[in-house]
C-alpha cells in the first residue's frame, strides 16, 4: 500500500476500557476506543510528483537566501495538481515559504530549515492570534484556505526565535543576562525585561490585551510596533485534510505551531522544542479544528505543551467554531507551563476530546484547564486517562475560573495563592465560562505543590468532574472550591503537610475509597457558607481529624 494513502482509523464507539495508540502506517487497525463518535480521520492526498527544492536553484549551504527557491518548487508542483517538495541534507536558509493545495513538504534526514531574522521579510498579514482578529507578522510556514497539505521527514525547522523574543530577568541565569544586556541595552523601565529593539519595546508598552493590541486600529498604528507582533512559526488555518509527521520544530518566535479552523489533522511523531525562558513559546495550540488526531509526539517548551483552545471573548462567541473530536495519545511534554491544557481562549467551546498514554515531566501544571469571567463557552465531553507525572511545580489538576494571564508560577509568585474566602456570585449570561462532564482516571504524580486545584465561579462551579484511581505525592492536598458533583473514586493523596482534602462551597461531593496517610492532625477540612451533601468514606478519616466550618456539619457525613 502507498504509505501516502494509508488511513488512520477512528473507531466511532463508546468505549473507553482500551488505551489509545496509534498504528504505524500500513496498519488498518483502528487508533483507539472512543467514548464519543467521531470520523475517519485520513491523511491527506498528495500527488506522486517530486522536485527538489535544488532543481528551483536553492542552495543548501546555510548562507544563501532560498526563499525564491523554495516559491518556484511549490509554483511548478501546483501547477501539476500539487506533489512533494524535496528538501534535502543542507541548511535551507530562508523567507517565508507558504504551502499550497496538494503540497507536501518533505525534509530528508540532516536536513534544517532556517528561517531567516531580517524582519522586513515577514511583513503584517491579517490572521488570529490568542483567540482574537488582528494582524501579525506573516509566519515562517504557513498554509490558509488549502487541501491536502502536508510537513514531513526526520529534519528540522528552526524559526529563529532568539532574534525577535524578549527576554525577562528572572527567567536566564546571569550570564545570559549580561550577554543579552550587552548586545544592545534596550531595557523596560524598571530593568527587569530586555527587548530584542525599540519597536519591540513600544509594542509592549502601549497597551495589549496579552499579545494583542488594545488600541492599534490602522495599519500604520501596527506598524509601529512591527517586530511585537513576532509570528507563529508554524500557522495552518481553514484547511482541510494536514499532516504534520516525523520533523522537529524548534526556536519559534511565538507560538510553535497553530493550527486553527481546520478539519481533519494528522499529527505524529513531532518533536517540539524552544528554550524554557522563550514567552508564549506554546509547543501547539489546536484552535477551532475539528477531527484531530495527535500521537507519538514530544514536546520542550517556555509556555503551554499541547494546547485547546476556540477563540476569546465576544470574538470567539461570534466565531462559534468549537474545537472538536480531538484524541491526544502517547506524547510528552517536559518543561512548560502545562502538560495538556484547554483554554483560557475557549469562548468557542470545547467537546469530545480523550487524552491518554501521556508523561508530564517537569511542567508547571500537568492537567490544566483555565478560563475567566468574560470569556463564555463549554468544555464539556473530556476523558483523560493513564497520565504519569513527576515533578510538576504547581498542581497535576488544575481548574481556575480566575485565570489571570500568567502562567501558575508566575501567579503564585504575586500572591496568587491567598486564603479562599466566600466571593458573590455574578448573573449568568452568555460571559459565562462553563467547565463541566470531564472524566480523569488512572492519574500517577509525584512531586508537586498542591495535589489538586478546582477553582470554580461561585455563580457557574466547575462540575460534574470524576477522578478515579489516582495517586498523588505532594507538598499539600487537594483544594477544591466552588465545584458541584464531584467524584473522587479510590484516590490517594499524600501530603508533606497539612490537610489531604480541603473544600470550600462545594455541593454534591463524594469521596469514595479516600486514601490520606494516617495520623494527619487535620485529614478532611471543610470551609465556606454553600456547602451541600458532602460524603466522604476513608479509613483515615475520622471526626477527631475533620475541621468544619460553622453550618457545615450538618451537610457531610464521613463513613
Amino acid at each position: 500500500m502507498n504509505l501516502r494513502q494509508v488511513t488512520i482509523c477512528v473507531a466511532a464507539v463508546l468505549a473507553t476500557t482500551a488505551g489509545c495508540r496509534a498504528h504505524a502506517p500500513g496498519s488498518s487497525a483502528p487508533a483507539c476506543n472512543l467514548p464519543f463518535e467521531m470520523p475517519q480521520v485520513a491523511r491527506p492526498a498528495i500527488p506522486a510528483h517530486s522536485v527538489s527544492v535544488a532543481d528551483f536553484g536553492g542552495t543548501g549551504d546555510g548562507y544563501t537566501l532560498n526563499t525564491a527557491a523554495f516559491a518556484d518548487a511549490i509554483a511548478a508542483l501546483t501547477a501539476k495538481g500539487g506533489g512533494r517538495v524535496v528538501v534535502p541534507e543542507g541548511v535551507w536558509y530562508t523567507g517565508p515559504i507558504v504551502l499550497k493545495d496538494n503540497i507536501e513538504l518533505h525534509l530528508e534526514q540532516n536536513a534544517v530549515i532556517v528561517f531567516s531574522s531580517d524582519k522586513s521579510l515577514y511583513p503584517l498579514v491579517e490572521t488570529t492570534f490568542e483567540g482574537l482578529n488582528t494582524l501579525r507578522c506573516q509566519s515562517p510556514l504557513s498554509a490558509r484556505g488549502v487541501k491536502n497539505v502536508a510537513v514531513t521527514g526526520r529534519g528540522v525547522i528552526d524559526g529563529n526565535g532568539d532574534a525577535w523574543r524578549a527576554v525577562k530577568q528572572d527567567k536566564v541565569n546571569p550570564r545570559q543576562w549580561k550577554d543579552l544586556v550587552k548586545s544592545g541595552d534596550i531595557l523596560s523601565d524598571d530593568g527587569k525585561t530586555w527587548y530584542p529593539s525599540e519597536s519591540y519595546k513600544f509594542g509592549a508598552t502601549s497597551g495589549a490585551d496579552q499579545n494583542v493590541s488594545t488600541w492599534a486600529k490602522t495599519r500604520a498604528d501596527f506598524e509601529r510596533m512591527h517586530d511585537f507582533l513576532r509570528p507563529v512559526m508554524v500557522a495552518i488555518h481553514h484547511c482541510e485534510n494536514v499532516l504534520l509527521e516525523g520533523v522537529t520544530f524548534q526556536n519559534s518566535p511565538c507560538w510553535n505551531i497553530h493550527p486553527a479552523m481546520c478539519t481533519n489533522l494528522i499529527v505524529n511523531d513531532i518533536t517540539v522544542r524552544c528554550p524554557d525562558y522563550a514567552q508564549n513559546s506554546d509547543g501547539i495550540d489546536i484552535e477551532s479544528c475539528r477531527n484531530v488526531v495527535l500521537t507519538d509526539s514530544r514536546f520542550d517548551v517556555g509556555d503551554d505543551g499541547i494546547c485547546i483552545k476556540s477563540g476569546k471573548d465576544q470574538a470567539g462567541r461570534d466565531r462559534g467554531i468549537p474545537c472538536e473530536n480531538i484524541l491526544v495519545d502517547n506524547c510528552i511534554v517536559f518543561h512548560g507551563h502545562g502538560g495538556f491544557v484547554v483554554g483560557s481562549e475557549m469562548s468557542g467551546g470545547v467537546r469530545n476530546v480523550k487524552v491518554s498514554n501521556c508523561v508530564f515531566s517537569g511542567t508547571d501544571v500537568g492537567l490544566r484547564f483555565k478560563s475567566a469571567r468574560g470569556r463564555g463557552g463549554v468544555v464539556e465531553n473530556i476523558w483523560i486517562e493513564d497520565i504519569a507525572m513527576n515533578n510538576i511545580l504547581q498542581e497535576p489538576l488544575l481548574f481556575d475560573l480566575f485565570y489571570g494571564g500568567k502562567s501558575a508560577s508566575e501567579a503564585l509568585a504575586e500572591g496568587g495563592d491567598a486564603e479562599v474566602t466566600d466571593i458573590a456570585p455574578k448573573p449568568v449570561d452568555e460571559t459565562t465560562p462553563a467547565f463541566r462532564d470531564i472524566h480523569i482516571k488512572n492519574v500517577w504524580c509525584r512531586g508537586a505543590r498542591r495535589a489538586m486545584y478546582f477553582n470554580g465561579l461561585p455563580e457557574m462551579n466547575v462540575e460534574r468532574v470524576t477522578v478515579e484511581n489516582t495517586r498523588i505525592y505532594a507538598t499539600t492536598g487537594a483544594q477544591i472550591n466552588e465545584s458541584s458533583d464531584v467524584v473522587l473514586r479510590n484516590v490517594k493523596i499524600i501530603p508533606e503537610q497539612g490537610p489531604a482534602l480541603m473544600l470550600n462551597n462545594v455541593r454534591n461531593l463524594s469521596a469514595e475509597d479516600f486514601v490520606c496517610p494516617e495520623g494527619l492532625e487535620r485529614a478532611f477540612v471543610v470551609t465556606g457558607s454553600r456547602n451541600r451533601s458532602i460524603e466522604v468514606s476513608s479509613p483515615q478519616i475520622t471526626g477527631a481529624n475533620t475541621s468544619l466550618s460553622k453550618g457545615a456539619a450538618r451537610y457531610v457525613a464521613i463513613k
